[in-house]
């Protein structure tokens, strides 16, 4: 805790200004130091007890820890933070893991010496120091990346005639071990192992001693990459005898009280390597005379409610995984295999318990109505994205050619009448380039390709939005809580960065006018097919909030909807299976609805939920930077064309048109001047010459390094830069380039922060 100010003021109970000045100076302090300080007792004690409690109330002040108090909003010297924003250059910023929405964001600064070694991306956390620069801005400063225990490490095994020592795969972590325990004789140099700090008395001086606790793999082996992930970010793995024995003695479905679906010809389309089916649909026109050319929608979705019951061990593990994270060769599910590729999978020809909702559509593609069935339903077919659409393009196959005429063709109408009603919408069309890695039986990278946007994705997204819209609106209007799906509004802030940056491509952006999706709509259908596009749609995604989980409602700005639920993947999602519950307990469609425990800890659901999203993006990132960093290894020297995605004070992000790969072109390999970032121009502007390196710039670069351990991809620039902008002032101070290597690590492979989008 911080140390009250030295100067006395008079004696006696202070007012309100004296009081908060006083925490103010203090940044971080208590009832008792308040207390001494101003030299208070009894009554008077009393009454600062009180008039602390009103101006916490009134949200002047804040709670830090048990007993400490700081200033509404303050930062403390140290804390532990997420990464949730990017700004246009790339620049990461942080907020307080929990603190809220309210906690201001910090912009992280790079490691000193060490450029981006290890770069942290979106979703992350870390411990950082928080440190003032001027006019009340602050800076965070990464002391260390967080995930797994503090007091574990996981490493590769290095051996010498003399010691076995564990050099952390983490290149911002500076804790090489040496194991002590005898079973380190029989590792073997490369073995990635999990290691423990502590055993024989730490050393003054040099590494510090460690315990084997277990070897997870081989640095070499292709899928270490997944194993890394999970183990740097602590994903639970596996799960309890308890819940395997729990899944394992769900009965089958029967009919009971549900609804019978089993006539209704549902089908799933999903992925070509989906792991898990929890999702069906069916479309049929609608009979009824009041709704002319109108369509009926069937989502029917997993009741994976039936089978996770509030308090029982595959709840609390479902909760505390939140989610399932996937990899390009494996998942780590939030529900066994008995279930998630099992009972709550909607196999096809299988019998199957199912929340579906039923959705009536005018021919102007508005939703007039909707109820919701607990139902039976036996799907007709599983197909891929692809299939589903070769069919409908006319290249049906055995599979899909019987389903064209009664299922896939009732399908797509009702979607196209559907997209009118979008149209209207205008949901923010944002068009991200997704690879796909293509792995061999061994898990060798055998090729990364962009991943196919297909009218047959939009269509399942689009009837899966709807379902999301129908369970939000069905519990609130049965005052019912639940956690919502909130996508706020892009701030000031990151507008005015938008602006900055289309001025420097020749675009005009109004500042002053507010954000709407429609208005963003119009910017990236004028830039579509041009030389700015890819650019200009990376900006315009840096410049959207982050959606997360809550059980207050701000509505969806991404989506244009006032309201949003996620209700179709309860599979591996636990915010879908909270709502599934509300809709029973809402509809009084069983006694496993949501319970008064599951109510009364929403807000730490929700709060929890969002935090795991997050861990499992960073995670999902990682694994894929590593296999991009396997893949491009045996290719360093090469030459490659590529654009700049980032801009920041310790280099430039190259991104690689080949492959979608992110690498690191440090600062100290540009030529010999000095830089300064010119944040309005996004671009880092040379003292001397005025010659610049610009934000979206078409590029030739040279990979000097990659690093499958650790993800990282290091390039040479082979380009000149842009001739000096006359009509800009010249920067006075910057940072100097140096020729050679960097001194720190690498950037990691991917992306700067990562990519795809979650709705």
């Amino acid at each position: 805790m911080a140390k009250p100010p030295a100067n006395r003021p008079p004696q006696g109970l202070p007012d309100r200004e004296a009081l908060a000045r006083f925490i103010r100076e203090a940044g971080e302090t208590d009832v008792a130091a308040i207390a001494r300080h101003f030299g208070l007792k009894g009554g008077d004690r009393r009454a600062l007890r009180q008039m602390l409690k009103s101006m916490q109330g009134e949200g002047k002040l804040g709670k830090r820890g048990r007993k400490g108090l700081a200033e509404a909003g303050a930062l403390p010297p140290v804390g532990v933070v997420d990464v949730v924003e990017r700004d246009a250059d790339g620049d990461l910023y942080v907020r307080l893991a929990k603190a809220g929405g309210d906690a201001p964001l910090v912009r992280l600064a790079p490691s000193k010496g060490e450029g981006p070694a290890g770069a942290p991306g979106m979703g992350d956390r870390l411990l950082v120091r928080f440190e003032p620069l001027e006019d009340g801005v602050f800076e965070a400063k990464i002391i260390k990346r967080l995930g797994q225990s503090a007091h574990k490490i996981l490493g590769v095994v290095r051996k010498s005639a003399r010691e076995v020592r564990v050099e952390p795969v983490d290149r911002k972590s500076r804790d090489t071990l040496v194991l002590t325990d005898p079973a380190a004789k029989d590792l073997r140099d490369g073995d990635l192992v999990v290691a423990q700090m502590g055993g024989q008395s730490d050393r003054r001086f040099g590494p510090k001693y460690g315990k084997l606790l277990e070897v997870v793999g081989r640095e070499d082996q292709p899928r270490a990459a997944s194993l890394i992930a999970i183990h740097t970010h602590g994903i639970p793995m596996g799960f309890s005898e308890q819940a395997e024995a729990e899944a394992k003695a769900a009965p089958l479905p029967k009919l009971g009280d549900r609804t019978d679906l089993r006539d209704l010809p549902l089908i799933t389309i999903d992925p070509v390597d989906a792991r898990d089916h929890d999702d069906a649909v069916y479309a049929q026109t609608d009979d009824d005379p009041n709704n002319p050319n109108g369509w009926v929608v069937w989502v029917a979705i997993a009741d994976v409610a039936a089978y996770v019951r509030t308090g029982s061990a595959l709840d609390r593990e479902a909760w505390t995984k939140a989610n399932s994270v996937y990899f390009p060769d494996r998942v780590e599910p939030m529900l066994p295999e008995h279930l998630s590729a099992g009972l709550c999978s909607l196999v096809a020809g299988q019998d199957r318990a199912c929340m579906a909702v039923r959705m009536t559509f005018s021919a102007e593609g508005r939703k007039t109505g909707h109820r919701f069935v607990r139902g039976l339903m036996r799907s007709a077919a599983k197909l891929s994205y692809e299939q589903a659409q070769a069919a409908v393009d006319g290249e049906p196959d055995d599979t899909t050619g019987p389903l064209l005429d009664p299922i896939l063709h009732p399908l797509w109408r009702a979607y196209l009448t559907m997209k009118k009603g979008r149209d209207v919408r205008s949901p923010l069309a944002i068009e991200t380039l997704e690879r796909r890695i293509q792995l061999s039986p061994e898990g060798e990278v055998l090729s990364i390709t962009p991943r196919r946007s297909l009218e047959a994705h939009k269509l399942i997204e689009e009837m899966m939005i709807q379902a999301n819209v129908c369970a939000a609106e069905t519990l609130e209007q049965r005052k019912t809580p639940l956690i919502y799906r909130i996508h706020d509004t892009p701030s000031q802030e990151k507008l005015f960065a938008l602006g900055d940056f289309l001025s420097t491509v020749g675009i005009n952006w109004s500042k002053g006018q507010a954000a709407t999706t429609k208005r963003f709509n119009e910017l990236l259908l004028q830039t579509r097919g041009g030389p700015h596009a890819e650019i200009v749609n990376e900006v315009v995604l840096r410049s959207q909030m982050q959606a997360i989980y809550t059980s207050d409602n701000i509505g969806h700005f991404g989506l244009n909807l006032d309201r949003y639920a996620h209700f179709t993947s309860p599979i591996r999602r636990y915010a879908d299976l909270v709502v599934h519950r509300g809709l029973i307990r809402a509809l009084k469609l069983g006694d496993d609805g949501l319970s008064d425990h599951d109510v009364a800890r929403l807000t730490a659901t929700a709060e929890h939920i969002t935090a795991a999203e997050r861990r499992a993006m960073a995670a999902e990132r990682d694994a894929t930077d590593r296999y991009i960093a396997a893949f491009l290894s045996d290719r360093v020297g090469a030459e490659f064309e590529g654009r700049i995605t980032g801009v920041t004070r310790f280099g430039l992000f190259v991104r690689l048109g080949e492959t979608g790969a992110d690498g690191l072109i440090p600062v100290s390999t540009l030529g010999d001047e000095y830089f300064v970032h010119d944040d309005r121009a996004h671009a880092l502007v040379g003292e001397r010459t005025g010659r610049r390196w610009r934000l979206g710039r078409q590029v030739s670069v040279r990979l000097r390094e990659a690093t499958p351990v650790t993800g990282g991809l290091l390039f040479d620039m082979l380009s000149e830069p842009e001739a000096a902008d006359p009509n800009a002032p010249r920067p006075r101070l910057g940072i100097r380039s140096r020729s050679g290597p960097p001194r720190g690590g690498f950037a990691k492979a991917g992306r700067p922060g990562g990519r795809g989008k979650r709705r």
